[in-house]
């Protein structure tokens, strides 16, 4: 008998085993999967863990991110399904847990995802909708190998594409702005400057809340801080520092001028430079504005992950859909940064 229920931290090692056993390479810590799937998220009224079981035996798993689309006075709730997983030996498992999902809010995100996850997606009812394209900035002339530094001779090319583009990248911008450290207790400060929908932009909302979970991941670093000009608070940045990796995994200036921006990507890269043992910083961008300040900071396209959505019935998509690592599970992902894209 198959049961659909949320999860519960006696269903931990379960999970972690269907995890593994599906190649997602979970960390099995009490502390990571609290806070993944147990630890309250602001406004959001239900669990973030499901699974499926049939006989009692947990035969899949998916949990989600919750978030709020905002396009004009619209709003819409929307999850991203992360940790999606079944066994293999249980016919239409994780197509049933999906189908149940996706009905805890108004829509559904998906981000990238393995081929076969982009294959079944289609028949849940999702449709492309945009792309989201990573950048990188190299911070050090340097290749790291598992064991410390690498001989620039052993792995020549990256070197030299990694010296090319840390020496071609502009240098001063942003000397107008400061920053600020911001933790959980002053999260409060950037109230004013959490991102809006634009007219021609829609935005997933950012709270407190959601602010303060980030800086709670027990699995990397995460440092949030306030850009000010004048004295004001204009913006804000949160990256994560993942061994090697740095990321830049939430931004926004309540400035539409690109020049600002700049200024704020450029606070964020002289930020993650402040961390020696950082090789690069990588970053998202699904809007023109941000793609077209990251490329003019230094930044370099590495590669596009498609974007999809399940919306309610006879709903228009929106148009321009602003996605950032925060609203995936990408910051945590490689924890130690194993993986540079320079």
């Amino acid at each position: 008998m198959r049961d659909f229920r949320p999860s519960n931290p006696a269903d931990g090692a379960a999970i972690a085993a269907l995890l593994a056993s599906a190649g997602l390479h979970p960390v099995a810590r009490p502390d990571v999967e609290r806070w993944k799937y147990w630890q309250p998220y602001g406004d959001w009224p239900g669990a973030r863990s499901y699974v499926l079981t049939d006989d009692g035996e947990v035969i899949a798993h998916g949990a989600v991110i919750p978030a709020v689309a905002a396009q004009g006075s619209r709003r819409t709730t929307i999850i991203q399904v992360v940790d999606w997983a079944a066994r293999a030996d249980a016919a239409g498992a994780g197509v049933a847990l999906m189908k149940r999902l996706v009905r805890l809010a108004d829509a559904a995100l998906a981000v990238g995802g393995s081929s076969q996850t982009r294959q079944i997606l289609p028949y849940l009812g999702f449709a492309p909708v945009a792309q989201v394209t990573v950048y990188v900035r190299p911070l050090r002339p340097r290749i790291f190998g598992s064991g410390g530094f690498r001989a620039p001779w052993r792995s020549l090319p990256r070197f030299v594409r990694s010296l090319l583009w840390t020496l071609s990248a502009p240098r001063g911008q942003g000397a107008a702005f400061g920053v600020r450290r911001v933790t959980a207790d002053t999260v409060a400060d950037l109230r004013p400057t959490l991102p809006a929908p634009y007219p021609d932009l829609t935005i997933l909302e950012r709270s407190e809340a959601a602010l303060r979970h980030a800086l709670a991941c027990p699995l990397v670093p995460m440092e949030l801080y306030a850009v000010e000009r004048s004295g004001r608070v204009q913006g804000y940045f949160l990256i994560a520092i993942a061994g090697r990796q740095a990321r830049l995994v939430d931004c926004w200036s309540a400035s539409r001028d690109a020049a600002d921006w700049r200024g704020l990507i450029q606070c964020a890269v002289r930020q993650a430079r402040e961390h020696a043992e950082v090789a690069e910083l990588a970053a998202w961008a699904s809007d023109a504005l941000l793609a077209e300040c990251l490329a003019r900071c230094g930044f370099h396209a590495r590669d596009k992950q498609p974007v999809s959505l399940k919306m309610p019935s006879g709903s228009a998509p929106p148009g321009t859909l602003r996605v950032q690592m925060l609203d995936t599970d990408a910051p945590y992902l490689d924890p130690r940064g194993d993986f540079l894209w320079t």
